[in-house]
């Protein structure tokens, strides 16, 4: 099979990509020259642009992008980026993307107030605008995300994650914003409300085979290589590894539990939870549900109404579950 470039997937929306660049760029310029700083900063380290390109594509499932979709993207994407620089200061974390964290450059006071100014410029580009729709199912995402990371510390204490619960945090977490991005490009075109649900689901299922698989990641593979074991660092239970443990004797299973309590920071026993997790099943378990989530995004998006944006979609679900990083 061919390979599938990002580039590809976002030819139907290129034009609608390069305006969004610039769009967004004003949306968080300000007056405060330190702020305006570290938001060109921001600005010129941009990601993948995943959940922009989810809006857009998802928009023009249903009619031509217009201002309310430049919108969408925009408010989607000024929260996600809120919520990775309070993740980075969470997390206590120094890298995004392969650059500094803002917190490891500007420190955590100034991390907290960026993510709050990202938020509110947000909330002010909705209401400015008058898209009440499209703030209620953003507002609704952040809600589950900041519910979903709330779980997973609870649970991070007592490392008694099961298989739903760990569904839970990643709904939460990661599918949440996933599913807003696909519903509020949607809803930037459409009223339809089953045209809307589809669509919302089927961005909640794209976004839990997006987590699962950098899950994986953290184990290693042989095309993806080194294991990085941050997940195990961080006493972040996923499934390859709650898989494992579900597995294991009594023994084994306290021991590693052990590890993880008190001794996540050792690379030896890191390297013998990783060693032990991909020589138990964990890695293609992980991978089965996967693909089962693909699966199921793939049946929703196959209803909806065939066009470019569609075979797109397709290629990007196949792209988040195929990717190498």
């Amino acid at each position: 099979m061919a390979k599938i470039s990002l580039n590809d997937i976002k030819k139907p929306i290129d034009n609608e990509l390069k305006e969004f660049e610039s769009h967004f760029k004003k949306s968080v310029e300000s007056t405060v020259p330190l702020l305006d700083k570290i938001m060109h900063y921001i600005v010129q380290r941009k990601g993948k642009q995943v959940r922009p390109m989810l809006v857009f594509l998802s928009a023009k499932l249903f009619g031509d992008v217009d201002k309310a979709t430049h919108d969408a993207a925009s408010l989607v994407e000024l929260l996600h980026t809120a919520s990775l620089v309070h993740d980075d200061v969470i997390d206590d974390s120094n890298e995004r993307r392969g650059f500094f964290s803002i917190n490891a450059l500007w420190k955590n006071k100034i991390a907290v107030i960026v993510g709050d100014y990202l938020l509110s410029k947000g909330l002010l580009l909705a209401l400015e605008n008058e898209r009440y729709t499209l703030l209620q199912i953003v507002s609704k995402a952040v809600k589950e995300l900041a519910e979903g990371e709330l779980l997973q510390m609870e649970k991070a204490r007592k490392l008694d994650i099961k298989e739903d619960i760990y569904y839970d945090i990643i709904r939460g977490k990661t599918a949440s914003l996933i599913k807003a991005a696909c519903k509020a490009g949607a809803a930037s075109i459409t009223q339809d409300e089953e045209h809307l649900e589809k669509i919302g689901e089927f961005g909640e299922q794209i976004g839990m085979a997006f987590q699962l698989k950098d899950d994986l990641f953290d184990f290693g593979d042989d095309v993806i290589g080194k294991p990085k074991g941050i997940d195990i660092k961080e006493k972040k239970m996923t499934l390859p590894l709650i898989y494992a443990l579900s597995k294991a004797d009594e023994k084994t299973k306290k021991k590693f539990l052990n590890y993880i309590k008190r001794d996540s920071e050792n690379p030896r026993k890191v390297k013998e939870i990783i060693t032990y997790v991909r020589g138990s099943g964990g890695m293609e378990y992980a991978h089965e549900k996967m693909m089962e989530f693909r699966k199921r995004a793939e049946d929703i998006l196959s209803t909806l109404p065939e066009n470019e944006a569609r075979a797109s979609l397709f290629q990007l679900v196949a792209f988040v579950t195929e990717r190498k990083k």
